[in-house]
């Protein structure tokens, strides 16, 4: 009897230990995503990322992808890019043999490769991060904030988004009737602007940024200007960005902007032209560490 219960004893203790050292990962959890709501059998460990702001958070939760995109175009990084993770494809095109081979816990994807969501779920779950443009800021502090659920790694995510918002918020002090500014986007010759409520109109709607044109029914993928719209704007700040630098790393913004039309404008006169990291802001934009940088910039340039 007395060995019977020391038994019972050892087992129960055993039970207890496991339970409250067995990692809250081995339960399902669910997740808001792009797509809906979607249930996770437990933490992944092996994802495959399909998007640099989904490997920009993965990245700053200390996340090592197995399996990334096969250009990331942002040198902060490189160390992910160099890392040894399976190459999976492009956003549009990605590997699905690569895929395949590297058997995923979990797929990522977002913005640029979503559409490629069906067909990867054939291979692996595959949820959905899309950031939402015209609540930006917020946006992608909840997919960061989702992402650490997914990786557990909750704790580290308050930090930094507790520095993020701190920093939003010292940037909205400096920015406070510093004058209006007009976002412009290169390519090539070519010119477009984007106002509040646009994909990158959170420099108006989060940072407090005045925006020099109000044009809210304006195309969330911005409009297509020409000088003449510039000077007509007169803005107190030219806040751009260059796609063609972003993508193939041939800067032209400047030759796009050199003409004399710009220079009779208030920002190009004072010299408050912004050339914001177009890689960053434009390839990984809503990833914690793009937006955070993001926003030191703008704090930088905005405090001359």
């Amino acid at each position: 009897m007395k060995n019977n219960l020391f038994k019972t004893s050892v087992a129960a203790f055993v039970a207890m230990s496991i339970s409250q050292f067995t990692p809250v990962f081995a339960e399902a959890f669910t997740i808001n995503t792009a797509q809906g709501e979607v249930t996770i059998a437990k933490i992944p460990e092996k994802i495959a990322a399909f998007d640099v702001a989904v490997i920009d958070n993965l990245d700053a939760l200390g996340i090592k992808p197995a399996g990334i995109l096969n250009n990331l175009y942002v040198d902060y990084l490189d160390h992910v890019a160099n890392s040894g993770a399976v190459d999976v494809g492009s956003f549009f095109e990605p590997n699905f043999e690569a895929v395949s081979a590297l058997a995923p816990d979990l797929s990522i994807v977002a913005t640029r490769s979503a559409s490629q969501l069906e067909k990867l779920s054939e291979i692996s779950q595959t949820i959905d991060l899309t950031v939402d443009w015209k609540n930006m800021l917020e946006s992608s502090i909840e997919i960061f904030n989702t992402t650490a659920v997914i990786v557990g790694k909750t704790e580290q995510a308050d930090k930094i988004v507790a520095k993020l918002r701190a920093s939003v918020e010292e940037l909205r002090g400096i920015v406070k009737d510093k004058g209006k500014a007009l976002i412009v986007m290169t390519i090539g010759p070519k010119m477009s602007t984007y106002g509040p409520s646009s994909r990158f109109g959170w420099l108006h709607d989060d940072l407090g940024i005045e925006a020099a044109v109000n044009d809210k029914d304006a195309p969330v993928h911005g409009s297509t200007i020409t000088h003449e719209f510039i000077l007509n704007a007169n803005p107190d700040w030219l806040i751009i960005i260059d796609r063609d630098l972003a993508v193939s790393g041939e800067a032209v913004a400047g030759d796009t902007l050199n003409n004399e039309l710009i220079a009779k404008t208030t920002a190009w006169k004072k010299d408050q032209v912004i050339y914001i990291n177009p890689a960053s802001f434009y390839i990984s934009g809503n990833g914690i560490q793009s937006v955070q940088a993001s926003v030191n910039e703008l704090i930088t340039a905005f405090s001359k």
